[in-house]
């Protein structure tokens, strides 16, 4: 299973420079978990940059793949990884939901990089 951090769908969106890093886990979307959260990262950066019709149609294509909830117990594991390892919130709820449902995350978030099951491509 494939997880891509919400910096990850905003640069494939954009179709940034690493937008080919991201594009095989986004596009194999029967291997693909949406976690809330990123919806609610994306959502609103697009609502702020391009609109609230651009902002559905990004979201439109994130719900293609499985969409994971914020639950109670991802939440504490979130909280654990949060204090073990000094991450942002955030990054903890990516790491969680990963680590619970072994999917690789993809990523360009820095503070990512050297995270068991991480693939990091460095920003351009």
């Amino acid at each position: 299973m494939n997880l891509v951090d919400s910096c990850g769908w905003l640069e494939y969106l954009a179709d940034g420079p690493n937008a080919g890093f991201f594009a095989p886990a986004i596009e194999d979307v029967d291997d693909l978990l949406v976690p809330t959260l990123c919806i609610l990262e994306v959502f609103k950066r697009i609502l702020q940059q391009r609109g609230e019709d651009a902002a559905l149609q990004a979201v439109a294509l994130m719900q293609q793949g499985q969409v994971i909830d914020l639950d109670s117990g991802t939440a504490v594991t979130a909280a654990k990884i949060g204090y073990e390892t000094k991450l942002p919130m955030a990054d903890a709820v990516i790491v969680a939901t990963a680590r619970i449902h072994d999917a690789v995350i993809w990523t360009q978030d820095s503070d990512l990089k050297d995270v068991e099951g991480v693939k990091y491509v460095k920003k351009r």
